[in-house]
């Protein structure tokens, strides 16, 4: 008995460890779109695979045992697990992006792919799965988390190119996958219009860039390129649901209530034979933290690519935005912060606003591409003030570009464009503008590691009556890499600003002000220059540092008119702007624990007078911590401005903004909590946000508290 015992066991002992199992499972991002060309292998064994274009792996013929798994890619971070494999196993896996990555592909900088490490300019990254998993549904918000980027209200400053201008003129231009994003009148950006869950990434190119994107560049380009569209279908569910806290003061509470937002986007992607497309409905709603300031928003995107051939192509972009809100201007006093002026006279706006594009792609050769750019940009805004303010305007662009090798150590980037732009406004009058121009740059490298960019750009304006101008913005930058791990770089250019329509012809008196127009308003002009270096340990740590100065000359900005007390745009300012920024990326824990800092120093003075520049603040750092294991998330972020020195004293004087010299330093700190569910076989992440999470009051515009601490819970769906 005993031996047939032992025959048995031995027998069933050599079936078990005889028999072969499998691994199978798939890779994707944090955005769960598959990774291919994934290495997944058994480590000290011969067993492993690379993932397909669908992300899928499949480990066959694997013997009974305790093993480790490693998953790498170039690009992500690396990931290990233990596994005892004694039958089929079935694992899904999220490969993060690298904390640092030297080889970050940069398009904004020069209209073509270029490798970031290769730029002469200072240039910065976001990434879209940063901003759904943040819950940022406005672009504005994350640019204030943008190192050497300050925001007041919805007015973006790159290393103080801005003050506040009311709405009136940028000097940042933004695009969209490649088209100019600014309206036809007053030559704003519409931040809350570019659909957030949509952007695959937002480049940030800092100092002029006029040699190449003309008039609005003068302070730099912030790109947002959307989405690929996927080869296979992918449907999109995101949605959110949060509250504001209580405020800081229960003399503020007006309502008595924690007052709701809430979001929801549908998106879907697929391609069918030579077509593909991604298309999205957003709508949002926040009833606010301020009485009057509640808003509906409808947000519609739809982005179309036609591949004629393998060297040809099309992409059709349509974006649409539609929005119902409140008015709230400034508060009425410090004992009623959310609480609109009594001077406010319009409590209602409505906004429509719908951008079309047509990118047409041309491989001319194995060096040469062609683009056609052209857009259409219709924007409409009233209120409901007596008298109704009301503008519709319409901006056309033409654009052709040429990117072509020479040789082999040459590409020369050359291109025209032409934009004109019709009014008809109760603002503005019905004025017309026409502008165009032509540029060329040339990216030359050697048979050292030196790289040189030269650039020279001549653009024509002309705003209606005003006498038209001309510009030539000329620019040379290097790039030297003194070993594989540091960088030097260094560029000086010229930028140029055309005056809007809105500052040269503005006629009205709303909320307590009256501004009068400026016929004898030219072009502002500046001068930039920047020295920077960057070093790179391994994947483990990154160093940036950047020297900068800029000299503006006939500087536009909002005045009052001591002779009749009204408010105009004039060319006021000899300004001179310079300071330093220092960046470090520390891989803490090798895809799991990442910290990163900034800070920038910025002082501005107006040359003749002496004083600093209005808004900017001279100190700025930001600052996180960000752990990721075991699908779990956990971020912290950190933004701090010094003091405002300068504002806007107008409104104080006139006694149309009471306590409007409240102003203290900003501190917001904020919290982010996510978890994915893909070991559930589920392809979501749940994610909760807690902003401003001190519940800190601060200001950054005159008699305008900024939101208060707000909780909001998500989740991002792919099927």
């Amino acid at each position: 008995m005993r031996k047939i015992f032992l025959t048995y066991l031995i027998t069933f002992s050599g079936l078990i460890f005889s028999q072969t199992f499998e691994i199978t499972g798939r890779i994707t991002d944090p955005e769960f779109t598959p990774v291919p060309g994934v290495n997944v292998y058994l480590i000290n064994t011969t067993y492993g695979d690379a993932t397909n274009d669908k992300g899928f792996f499949q480990i066959k013929n694997i013997p009974a045992g305790n093993y480790e798994l490693e998953i790498s890619a170039i690009g992500y971070s690396k990931k290990r697990q233990k596994i005892t494999v004694n039958k089929n196993i079935r694992i899904d896996f999220i490969l993060i992006p690298e904390a640092i990555k030297t080889e970050e592909i940069i398009v904004t900088a020069g209209k073509y792919e270029q490798k970031k490490s290769e730029l002469p300019v200072s240039t910065e990254i976001i990434y879209g799965a940063k901003l759904i998993e943040r819950n940022f549904r406005n672009l504005e918000a994350a640019m204030r988390f943008v190192p050497g980027v300050t925001m007041t209200e919805d007015q973006i400053s790159i290393r103080g190119s801005s003050g506040y201008s009311r709405g009136a003129g940028a000097r940042a231009l933004v695009t969209i996958d490649g088209l100019p994003f600014y309206t036809g009148d007053t030559g704003e950006i519409v931040w809350e219009m570019i659909p957030t869950t949509e952007i695959q990434r937002v480049e940030i190119v800092k100092g002029a860039s006029s040699s190449l994107y003309g008039s609005s560049a003068i302070g730099g380009v912030v790109s947002a390129i959307t989405r690929e569209i996927s080869s296979f279908p992918r449907t999109m569910i995101n949605a959110y649901y949060g509250f504001y806290d209580k405020p800081y003061y229960n003399e503020w509470d007006w309502s008595g209530e924690h007052r709701p937002f809430n979001g929801v986007t549908v998106s879907h992607s697929n391609s069918f034979d030579n077509i593909g497309f991604n298309i999205s409905l957003t709508r949002l709603e926040d009833l606010s933290y301020r009485r009057d300031d509640f808003s509906k928003k409808y947000i519609g995107f739809l982005k179309m690519q036609y591949t004629f051939n393998p060297k040809s192509s099309l992409i059709i972009l349509a974006n649409s935005f539609n929005k119902r809100a409140g008015n709230f201007l400034y508060w009425k006093d410090s004992r009623n912060v959310l609480i609109n002026s009594d001077f406010v006279s319009a409590n209602r706006i409505e906004t429509n606003r719908y951008l079309l594009g047509l990118v047409y792609k041309n491989l001319l050769s194995d060096q040469t591409i062609l683009f056609l750019k052209g857009s259409y940009y219709r924007n409409n805004f009233s209120d409901n003030s007596i008298p109704s303010n009301i503008s519709t305007s319409h901006l056309y662009r033409l654009e052709s570009q040429i990117t072509s090798g020479l040789t082999k150590n040459i590409i020369l980037t050359s291109g025209a464009e032409v934009i004109p732009s019709k009014v008809t406004s109760s603002l503005f009058g019905n004025p017309n503008s026409i502008s165009a121009g032509l540029y060329s740059v040339a990216d030359i490298s050697f048979d050292f590691p030196l790289l040189i960019s030269i650039g020279l750009r001549y653009d024509y304006g002309k705003l209606d009556s005003l006498k038209a101008s001309g510009s030539l913005s000329p620019k040379i930058g290097f790039n030297y890499k003194l070993f594989d791990n540091l960088v030097f770089r260094s560029s000086l250019g010229t930028g140029f600003r055309n005056p809007t329509l809105a500052e040269a012809f503005t006629s009205t008196s709303t909320s307590g002000i009256t501004v009068k127009p400026n016929p004898g308003i030219k072009p502002e002009r500046n001068v930039t220059f920047e020295l920077g270096l960057n070093y790179t340990y391994q994947s483990l740590f990154e160093f940036d540092f950047a020297l900068f100065r800029n000299e503006y000359y006939k500087m536009i900005e909002a005045s009052v008119d001591p002779s009749d007390g009204l408010i105009f745009f004039n060319n006021l300012l000899r300004a001179r702007i310079q300071g330093f920024e220092i960046g470090s990326t520390i891989n803490i824990i090798p895809g799991v624990l990442k910290s990163n800092a900034a800070y920038t120093y910025l002082h501005s003075k107006d040359v003749e007078e002496g004083t600093t520049l209005k808004y900017r603040p001279k100190h700025s750092f930001t600052g996180s911590i960000e752990f990721t294991n075991w699908h779990f998330g956990l971020g912290i972020f950190f933004r701090y401005q010094s003091k405002v020195e300068e504002i806007d004293n107008e409104l104080i004087d006139l006694g149309i903004v009471r306590d409007g010299n409240l102003r203290v330093p900003i501190y917001q700190t904020d919290v982010n909590l996510s978890y994915d569910l893909i070991s559930f076989s589920l392809p979501a992440t749940v994610y909760l946000n807690v902003k401003n999470i001190f519940n800190y009051n601060y200001v950054e515009l005159v008699g305008n508290l900024k939101p208060i601490r707000n909780f909001s819970f998500g989740f991002n769906l792919i099927l």
